[in-house]
């Protein structure tokens, strides 16, 4: 099970579900402090911000983000709950665990992953560069892509509320 989540409620939501594994997406990591329960082999920090395209002075997310994001998840050994959070717990965070569950699960269809994202979070609004790159990483031929059109935008809110997506 993968839950998704903002930095503000990242030590509630591992506590609360028993996390192992967490994944950071987002630009200051700095500011993350990593809840002493999960060890630090655990804990993958990819730094990026929040964007579509490159713009000078950000951090656009890369084919090398994404690499790393999947190798990440590929090596949770799903035990316990894996913990996806960015600053807001909207975009990055959304975009990467739907990249998480398409890699996890090659054969379930694209749009019923982001379906379930949509009725689990109102405002999960997933970065589009990071699906596309997924996308492509995976194979999908663009399916993540028209998935995200399917469900459209989410519901424009300062901070998400955390939510969780099953994996089977």
């Amino acid at each position: 099970m993968i839950h998704v989540c903002s930095l503000a409620a990242l030590a509630d939501t591992v506590q609360s579900t028993g996390a192992s594994h967490i994944l950071t997406v987002m630009g200051k990591i700095d500011r993350v402090t990593r809840p002493a329960s999960v060890l630090e082999a655990n804990h993958l920090m990819v730094s990026m911000d929040d964007i579509s395209e490159p713009l000078d002075g950000f951090v656009a997310p890369s084919s090398d983000h994404i690499d790393r994001v999947l190798a990440f998840v590929r090596g949770w050994d799903r035990q316990a709950p894996l913990v996806v959070h960015c600053y807001a717990g909207i975009s990055r965070s959304t975009a990467s665990a739907f990249a998480a569950a398409c890699a996890l699960n090659p054969k379930r269809d694209e749009a019923e992953i982001a379906h379930s994202i949509r009725n689990a979070s109102p405002t999960a609004f997933p970065n589009r560069l990071i699906v596309s790159l997924a996308d492509r990483a995976l194979g999908r031929d663009g399916r993540m892509l028209r998935a995200l059109d399917e469900i459209g935008p989410g519901n424009m809110s300062i901070e998400g509320t955390p939510f969780r997506i099953d994996l089977e």
